[in-house]
């Protein structure tokens, strides 16, 4: 076991930068398969990312299967829960969990540096890690994206501020000031993604607007807009590699300049 020193000095050598994903409510550790496929193929060869999966058990006990890569320098994390029902205590205790999983993580790769990607309640648990027990782990957060996050639940109009979304919204001065934020809402019909309403998606700006480095939110729609094809729809395939990955071959649909047109920007925007 490496002492609290030599695990300093690992982690300052370590150049790899992991994505980090977490699934939705009742999805499983399988659920990125085909954005990985994606991905992958359009990154042949050295380029491609090396997958790991890390199941939480009900137990508490951690399961790992697949492998992390050194080579890579942004290798794929899942992060799964077998306690993934859809309601605000469920949450809470995943992104609690999230601490545990996290320093785990590290203490076997040592990594200094990561970005996230959540989908569905998966961005709701990313934020109550964020805003709960970030702050008390040896590692830089860059970049979080969520995907049809229900921010307020069900709740279609942002005057009626479900209890989730008020406590995110009481513990925002916690989140990490540096990052950036990027919320993709999906849509059918301008009004929901068949699953998530868009209003509930886009309450994330009284969260993350402000206190946050850079919040931006855009809406995807078209081919695969639906909740449940979100992570397989080519605009976010596209944003994925345009704002988190760093590899530029095959880049394809919107721009980061693009994508800003799409929200204002924050007063910290403008610095």
């Amino acid at each position: 076991m490496l002492t609290e020193h030599q695990n300093d000095r690992a982690i300052q050598k370590s150049r790899i930068e992991p994505v980090i994903f977490v699934p939705g409510s009742s999805a499983t550790i399988q659920r990125f398969n085909s954005l990985f496929t994606t991905l992958n193929e359009e990154d042949s060869g050295s380029k491609n990312h090396s997958v790991l999966k890390v199941q939480v058990n009900a137990d508490g006990s951690l399961s790992y299967s697949g492998h992390l890569s050194s080579a890579n320098r942004q290798p794929f994390i899942v992060i799964g829960f077998e306690k993934n029902q859809d309601n605000y205590p469920t949450i809470q205790a995943d992104g609690q969990s999230m601490e545990t999983v996290m320093s785990d993580l590290q203490s076997k790769y040592h990594f200094r540096s990561f970005s996230a990607v959540g989908h569905s309640n998966g961005g709701l648990i990313w934020t109550d890690y964020l805003e709960n027990y970030y702050s008390s782990n040896n590692f830089h957060i860059r970049t979080l994206m969520t995907l049809g996050t229900p921010y307020n639940f069900s709740e279609s109009s942002d005057t009626k501020k479900t209890t989730m979304l008020s406590d995110f919204i009481d513990g925002s001065d916690n989140l990490p000031t540096d990052l950036s934020v990027y919320s993709i809402a999906g849509s059918d019909d301008y009004t929901d993604d068949g699953n998530v309403n868009v209003q509930s998606v886009l309450s994330g700006k009284y969260i993350f607007q402000k206190k946050v480095a850079k919040y931006t939110q855009t809406t995807v729609s078209g081919d695969n807009a639906q909740h449940s094809k979100l992570p397989e729809n080519p605009e976010v395939v596209n944003l994925i590699r345009e704002l988190i990955l760093d590899n530029k071959a095959g880049r394809r649909g919107l721009s980061t300049n693009q994508l800003k047109k799409e929200a204002p920007a924050t007063d910290k925007d403008k610095n």
